[in-house]
């Protein structure tokens, strides 16, 4: 037997650990609706969290900026790639979320495994949530700088760390919004601590932006850090894939820290730019998000959440109680419900799809090993009705699959 061969035994082993990862065709449909491997479903698996993926605003800025920029951009940013639509939503982003300058880029992973070893290299020290996302984790490798990780949101841990280091530069990396736990950081408290030991805050607010604070500004917003409070020490990153319904991702702070990423960050000067076309749609996303529709659609949204919560509150059904499975603390799109065991957390997703729903079960590395859970993410394209479609297929999943192992 070769190494090679050894890839069998590999797949076989995550088989049994009811591990393995399967893609499925999808194609979108109307409403929350999916068409998963030419199946139609109710979909609860999408951060398409305002619904706007499948707008015709945002379709029309595409079709408009094909026809005045075509579809490729050519090159790198740094080359010939920077187009006046790309320019343009820079400016645009910086106002929106209230600092001084923002770094367009055509990927979210790419941008923070790429930022991090632009700001911090052998010698320093970079301080890490243990439940961040994993782009953060593999910029923090990347980077070779010693990397501390403490408790998730345990700040009195970082703290005792960030005085303990004798290093004269010092990195705070979190997410804003934890995108498998769904709970918030305190950012307030993690700028303090970045003051108090003079250390530089990393936020990713990839689940944020376009939801939480004032008009959707983002976390940061919400945290009273943008605007004439716009902290020199903060950079602030975050996705376009999600809320904003379309792909890529910014950077904003300070000009100087911004400049340096224009300056360092690999995956900025040697990738090809992203086209304007997808910019466009940005643009378009973003006056959607700042205005009045965008303030319907997150009251929406609210209110879904509050529906499916009040749904699946301890008491509400028997057979819910008697499973045992944990509605985890989320005020966020993001409502993780902890299933336990992988294959009992693929045996509940499997009676969801026999009931019409699509609600993936997410299981280790991407959570701790013994808390496999369904992600049910919300968006405002979820109307009522779906959400009673889902309790009632979660009702019927508990009484199914109650005897499996917890």
């Amino acid at each position: 037997m070769t190494w090679l061969d050894e890839f069998d035994e590999r797949l076989a082993a995550l088989d049994a650990q009811s591990l393995r990862r399967r893609r499925r065709e999808v194609v979108p449909a109307q409403g929350a609706r999916l068409c998963v491997d030419g199946e139609s479903l109710l979909a609860f698996c999408s951060n398409d969290y305002l619904g706007l993926a499948q707008d015709p605003l945002l379709r029309e800025a595409v079709h408009a900026a094909v026809d005045r920029y075509g579809v490729g951009s050519g090159a790198s940013p740094m080359v010939s790639g920077h187009s006046a639509a790309n320019a343009a939503l820079e400016r645009e982003l910086a106002q929106a979320v209230g600092l001084p300058r923002a770094l367009y880029f055509y990927a979210g992973y790419a941008t923070n495994a790429s930022i991090v070893p632009a700001l911090v290299g052998e010698g320093d020290a970079l301080f890490s949530d243990a439940l961040n996302h994993a782009c953060l984790i593999d910029g923090a490798r990347l980077s070779r700088a010693t990397v501390h990780r403490y408790p998730h949101a345990d700040l009195a841990r970082l703290d005792a760390l960030l005085a303990a280091s004798p290093a004269r530069r010092k990195l705070v990396i979190s997410d804003a919004v934890f995108s498998m736990d769904g709970d918030v950081a305190d950012i307030a408290a993690l700028h303090a601590l970045c003051e108090r030991h003079d250390a530089l805050l990393l936020l990713d607010d990839a689940h944020g932006f376009g939801v939480l604070g004032p008009q959707g500004r983002g976390a940061l917003a919400a945290a009273g850090l943008t605007g004439p409070q716009a902290s020199p020490r903060v950079l602030y990153m975050r996705t376009l894939g999600k809320a904003l319904g379309v792909a890529g991702a910014f950077v904003a702070g300070p000009d100087r820290l911004v400049e340096w990423l224009l300056q360092k960050t690999r995956s900025y000067t040697y990738a090809t730019a992203a086209p304007a076309l997808l910019a466009e749609a940005v643009r378009a996303g973003l006056r959607c998000v700042l205005g009045p529709d965008g303030d319907r659609r997150r009251r929406h949204l609210q209110a879904r959440i509050a529906q499916l919560r009040e749904g699946l509150a301890p008491g509400s059904d028997a057979a819910l109680d008697a499973a045992g499975w944990t509605l985890m603390p989320s005020a966020t799109a993001i409502q993780p419900l902890v299933i336990g065991d992988n294959a009992a957390a693929l045996a509940v997703m499997a009676v969801l799809r026999e009931q019409g729903l699509w609600v993936p079960a997410i299981r280790p590395p991407t959570v701790p090993a013994g808390t496999a859970r369904l992600r049910i993410a919300l968006s405002a394209a979820h109307q009522p009705a779906d959400i009673d479609a889902l309790l009632r297929a979660l009702r019927i999943a508990a009484a199914t699959t109650v005897a499996l192992p917890a």
